[in-house]
C-alpha cells in the first residue's frame, strides 16, 4: 500500500507519472507557499532591487564638514588644512557640489530662512549681530563650527551658549 507524502491516505495503485508529477509540483509549491523553501539563487536574480538614495548635497556637506573636525582655526582661511567659520562651511558645500558665497554677511543672504525648531542637517547657522558667526547644522541640537583663533573645529552642542546668540538659519539644499 502506498501513502501520499501530504494525506496518509493509502493508495490501492500505483500512480501514473504524470500524477506522480502534479503532486510533486503540488507539494513544492506548498512548501514554497508556507515559507519551508526559499527560491533558488537564479530566480532572485529576476527581482530588480534598487540601490539606496544617493546623499542630498546637505547630507554630503555634513559629511565633509564633519571630517574637518579637529583641523585649526584660521581668520580667512579656507580649508583643507585649516578654516574660518564662513570657510568651512562654503569648503564642505563646495566639496559636496554647491557653491555659497565666502563671508558669513553674504551667505546669511542666501538659500531660504529657516526657523531654530525647524532646523535639518546641512542648514547653516548664524549667530551674533551682523551675523558675525556661522556654523552647519548637523542634528540633534548640534553643530560643526570652525570657533576662533587658537581652537579647532568641532562640533558643539548649540544649547549650552549659542541657542541665545542664534538670529537665523538657511537652508541652502
Amino acid at each position: 500500500m502506498l501513502l501520499t507524502a501530504f494525506a496518509r491516505i493509502p493508495v490501492a495503485k500505483r500512480p501514473r507519472p504524470m500524477t506522480r508529477a502534479a503532486l510533486t509540483l503540488s507539494a513544492f509549491a506548498a512548501l514554497t507557499a508556507a515559507g519551508l523553501l526559499v527560491p533558488a539563487p537564479a530566480a532572485l536574480a529576476d527581482r530588480i532591487i534598487p540601490p539606496p538614495p544617493a546623499p542630498s548635497v546637505a547630507d554630503a556637506a555634513v559629511e565633509h564638514a564633519m571630517g574637518q573636525v579637529g583641523k585649526p582655526y584660521r581668520y580667512g582661511a579656507t580649508g583643507p588644512d585649516a578654516f574660518d567659520c564662513s570657510g568651512l562651511v562654503q569648503w564642505a558645500y563646495r566639496e559636496a557640489g554647491a557653491e555659497i558665497t565666502r563671508t558669513t554677511y553674504t551667505q546669511f543672504d542666501e538659500g531660504t530662512p529657516v526657523d531654530r525648531a525647524d532646523l535639518r542637517p546641512g542648514d547653516l547657522v548664524f549667530f551674533y549681530s551682523g551675523p558675525s558667526h556661522v556654523g552647519m547644522y548637523v542634528g540633534d541640537g548640534r553643530m560643526v563650527h570652525a570657533p576662533s583663533s587658537g581652537k579647532q573645529v568641532q562640533v558643539v552642542d548649540m544649547s549650552v551658549y549659542f541657542d541665545q546668540h542664534f538670529v537665523g538659519g538657511r537652508r541652502i539644499a
